[in-house]
């Protein structure tokens, strides 16, 4: 990380995996949501498990970093942006948690049609929080280069958006129970938001970066 935000290596350590944390767990729930439409609920278990360990994982080294910047860090004026990222950025993980823990419970039946618009969905959604640890990592690291990283983040908000629309006008197109719709939906929901969460922390790096900046 670079000098202007001198954090003891301990911290640097921490945040560093705390971000590969929020990453893997994109990586793993992109897999989880193509497990479940494929009817391999075993693989999707043992993923869900791997998401809600990450989880809990990143929540205690987001604690810890959190008391280790009263404690050791040279960079009073900024740490409130620092804590802000890595709160917000848990947000993140924790809608992907909850999203596979409503999978499993509600186990709704996604018809065969759909699977490959759940699978598209998905994706770009996880896409928004791929560049989004780009960009956090830039932020520490090469401050000048965040703003395009941020810019992809808005993009696959966007597209992750329309993917949505599409999906929510094919579910409710189908002669599916009104009730089953709106379960469909509430799933597709859940999935968008992931990207959305990704955006909100995203808009606020691009914040904390102007103020780095000027």
């Amino acid at each position: 990380m670079p000098v202007i935000f001198k954090l003891a290596k301990d911290i640097e350590n921490q945040i560093d995996g705390f971000l590969i944390l929020v990453y893997e767990s994109g990586l793993i729930f992109k897999m989880a949501i193509n497990e479940y439409l494929n009817n391999d609920i075993i693989s999707f278990n043992k993923n869900i498990a791997k998401v809600t360990d990450y989880e809990r994982k990143a929540d205690e080294l987001r604690s810890e970093v959190e008391k280790q910047l009263y404690l050791k860090t040279l960079i009073p004026d900024n740490r409130g942006d620092v804590l802000d990222i890595l709160e917000n950025t848990d947000n993140v993980i924790d809608a992907m948690k909850s999203t596979l823990s409503s999978f499993s419970v509600e186990t709704p039946k996604i018809p065969p049609q759909l699977n490959l618009m759940y699978n598209k969905l998905t994706k770009s959604s996880i896409e928004s929080v791929e560049w989004l640890i780009k960009a956090i990592n830039s932020f520490f690291r090469e401050m000048k280069t965040v703003n395009c990283f941020i810019d992809k983040v808005t993009e696959f908000e966007k597209i992750t958006d329309d993917i949505a629309i599409q999906l929510k006008t094919e579910i409710f197109e189908q002669q599916f129970d009104l009730s089953e719709k709106m379960q469909l939906r509430y799933f597709a929901d859940n999935i968008e938001k992931i990207s959305d969460y990704a955006e909100i922390v995203g808009d606020k790096l691009a914040i904390y970066t102007i103020k780095r900046l000027v």
